[in-house]
């Protein structure tokens, strides 16, 4: 049996950054790495070729009548930039205390590995365990899983399973398991605003004409009011309230919102009016501005009126919100109130739509769940309890994973999220990290998860 700790050392070693083509030997390493370890513990291997990075496919158990798992996870990462803010070596794993440093330890090596952990333990106690088992491991969710739905489409009889188990979504502490049970979609895009000819002198040529860097902060200053709300018409037409038992679920975290601030480091919040900051993150839709460029941005001074300037907007959806039905509305709204003397263009990013699973035994949970969901769900929360010493709780989280809609439209299947990494891992940023106490519990509870599956 191998060592989980030592595997993810190995496995954090391959610097597989999907985004940048440099990084394209490593991304086959890892792929190798992962190969290596499921055939070694019985698992038929296949490499699936996409437009850009293969997809894993590994399969064990071939007994129909037995039920049928499909774990996802990915194997790409991060860029490690900026570098000069890495405490440690990026892609060298490094151990400190309770956690092990190094890109990709938490999203989604580590939680990766667990899964495979559970399964190679109880493969060494039973290697007849009847449980179809079929692993999908995906080299694109960073950067968007641009070609995994024409994967899923292509190989759709391939993955006719029960349910997706996975774990690429967060907990709040390392004694609180989190059951994730949705995620906002998102819509990103990019506005351009085209105004003179080329950059011009602002002494020469000032005062004359509209400055593409104020329509722009004039554009962008319109679309929100000033109590946080977004102002477009009808953006939040479609929203639907939580759930009683999702408030409840939520407060039974105890967040502090004293405590939230201090981790943002901000003095005060600023939120829509009837929420609070823990529920606007879930269950809010937002527009948020990622990136302003335009103009001379070097040192000291350059007396320039730029011909261009831009700005990155990503808006998170919540259900009944989907790019398609959302973006019309969004950028009809953003062109009608382009200021004049400029000339707009919109350029579409990647979108995802968002994902809502309810849970067994809850007031509107769906009469026709899938009995295999219910009892996933319910082996989750069983060895949970007992792995954490008191029950999960269920959340939605803010972030959006697009996947997960198009597991849903194409296989039909729904997931079951078992969260393993925390706030202060640092994703997508420096000093990334996986708590080793989560990990051990993660794998204790991801093996009895399975074994009860097993069971049938």
């Amino acid at each position: 049996m191998f060592d989980p700790v030592e595997k993810l050392k190995e496995y954090v070693r391959h610097a597989s950054v999907s985004a940048d083509p440099q990084f394209k030997a490593h991304m086959a390493g890892a792929q190798q790495f992962l190969a290596d370890l499921l055939k070694g513990i019985g698992f038929a291997v296949e490499l699936v070729p996409t437009a850009l990075h293969p997809v894993l496919v590994a399969k064990r158990g071939d007994n129909p009548a037995w039920p049928h798992v499909i774990i996802y996870g990915h194997y790409d990462v991060q860029p490690p930039d900026p570098l000069d803010q890495w405490k440690t070596p990026p892609f060298e794993a490094t151990i400190k205390g309770e956690r092990i440093y190094g890109r990709g330890t938490a999203d989604n090596k580590g939680p990766l590995l667990v899964h495979i952990t559970a399964v190679a333990r109880l493969l060494e106690k039973n290697p007849n365990l009847p449980l179809r088992l079929t692993f999908v491991v995906e080299g694109e969710e960073e950067i968007g899983s641009k070609n995994f739905k024409a994967f899923l489409k292509e190989n759709k009889e391939k993955l006719r399973g029960d349910f997706i188990y996975m774990s690429d979504n967060g907990i709040l502490s390392p004694d609180q398991m989190i059951i994730t049970v949705g995620l906002r979609g998102m819509l990103a895009f990019e506005i351009e605003l085209t105004g003179p000819g080329s950059d011009l002198h602002s002494g020469m040529h000032g005062g004359v004409l509209m400055n593409p860097l104020q329509a722009l902060a004039e554009l962008c200053a319109s679309l929100h009011t000033p109590d946080g709300r977004v102002n477009l018409p009808g953006f939040y037409d479609a929203v639907i309230e939580p759930q009683p038992w999702e408030r409840e679920q939520l407060a039974k975290v105890g967040l502090k919102e004293k405590e939230y601030a201090t981790f943002l480091g901000i003095k005060e919040f600023h939120t829509p009016p009837g929420y609070t900051p823990f529920e606007a993150i879930r269950f809010l839709p937002t527009l948020e501005f990622n990136g302003f460029s335009g103009g001379y941005q070097g040192e000291g001074t350059k007396t320039v009126i730029p011909r261009t300037a831009r700005v990155k907007i990503t808006c998170r959806l919540v259900p009944n919100q989907t790019p398609a039905n959302m973006k019309e509305a969004i950028f009809n709204s953003i062109r009608a109130r382009c200021p004049k003397g400029v000339t707009l263009t919109i350029k579409e990013q990647h979108g995802a739509t968002p994902y809502v699973v309810i849970p067994p035994d809850r007031s509107n949970t769906p009469k026709d769940q899938s009995p295999a969901l219910a009892k996933c769900f319910r082996a989750v929360d069983k060895a949970a309890t007992e792995v954490f010493g008191k029950p999960p709780i269920y959340l939605r989280e803010g972030g959006s994973v697009g996947l997960l809609a198009d597991l849903k439209e194409v296989l039909g299947l729904d997931a079951v999220m078992m969260g393993l990494f925390l706030p202060e891992d640092n994703l997508h940023a420096p000093n990334e990290s996986f708590h080793l106490g989560v990990m051990k519990r993660g794998i204790e509870t991801s093996e009895r998860v399975l074994a009860a599956l097993a069971k049938g």
